[in-house]
């Protein structure tokens, strides 16, 4: 096979998946190692512009922990996870907001238009996007029973208007949210991204959410799973082979999978062009969850 066949057989092999993703929503949230070194964010700008021309509309749900742990560092302030989830009081709230909506969906919103793309930022807050309410962790203890843990002001999504997003759409934008949003008393209320990606996903029926991580996808006893069942799951959560940061994010991929959106992926997206490989190519990438 000659070098233009190849080139050609490639264009072939993704035909099938443009033709299904054709005017669809695919919810993407981006961070980790892609947010970060230079060539796999001009990877992942090019591959949203590429979506977008190609028919395909995108959303781009962003996180930005490093760059808020930094900043957070230099002013000295406290902080801490409990289960892949920030505690934030009202100082770390302020840097949350500063750093995801007004420098990090900046930048992002800077390279996609550099790409020749149509981005627009916004977050939560912005057009009545999401209402989110307090969010209480339960975990359970040593002595089985469940205990409710305040993470301060870190919110869970009450409710999702996706109108904005679907005036952007219409109008040729791709819309870039960090995930900050509002409770209905006007506190303002960190978010999970992995869950404001979810929570977006199902609002906008979405065909496919898709997460990039800093792994291969969901590894069980240190080998990748590239399909599990809800049920599956479950089990791993229960047993400890899937903990810490990535318990958020499973949870909302069965969130989504509940809620109607169709296939659920978990990429890494430490690799170059990760997003095109999974919706264009027969082999994919990373773990896809589905019901089951």
């Amino acid at each position: 096979m000659n070098h233009h066949s190849e080139k050609i057989n490639h264009i072939l092999e993704a035909l099938p998946y443009l033709i299904n993703y054709s005017g669809k929503t695919i919810v993407i949230k981006y961070g980790g190692a892609a947010m970060v070194e230079e060539e796999l964010k001009a990877s992942f700008a090019e591959d949203i512009v590429l979506l977008k021309y190609l028919g395909i509309n995108p959303v781009v749900v962003h996180g930005g922990g490093p760059e808020i742990n930094a900043l957070i560092k230099s002013l000295n302030l406290n902080t801490q996870f409990i289960r892949g989830h920030r505690v934030t009081d009202e100082p770390t709230m302020e840097v949350v907001e500063m750093v995801l909506t007004g420098k990090v969906n900046k930048q992002i919103v800077s390279l996609i238009q550099e790409k020749g793309g149509k981005p627009v930022g916004l977050s939560g807050k912005d057009g009545g996007l999401a209402i989110a309410e307090k969010y209480l962790m339960e975990v359970e203890g040593e002595d089985g029973k469940v205990q409710k843990i305040d993470l301060g002001l870190v919110g869970e999504i009450a409710e999702v208007d996706p109108n904005i997003l679907l005036t952007l759409q219409r109008e040729g934008f791709i819309p870039i949210i960090s995930p900050v949003a509002m409770s209905k008393e006007g506190q303002t209320l960190n978010i999970n991204a992995d869950t404001m990606a979810g929570a977006i996903a199902q609002a906008l029926h979405a065909d496919k959410l898709i997460l990039l991580t800093d792994t291969p996808g969901i590894l069980i006893d240190g080998q990748l799973v590239t399909g599990l069942k809800k049920a599956d799951i479950h089990g791993y959560i229960k047993t400890g082979q899937i903990s810490g940061g990535m318990i958020p994010k499973v949870e909302c991929c069965l969130g989504a999978i509940d809620s109607g959106v169709k296939r659920a992926h978990i990429i890494d997206g430490r690799v170059a062009h990760s997003v095109l490989i999974e919706i264009l190519t027969n082999q994919g990438i990373g773990s896809l969850i589905e019901q089951g």
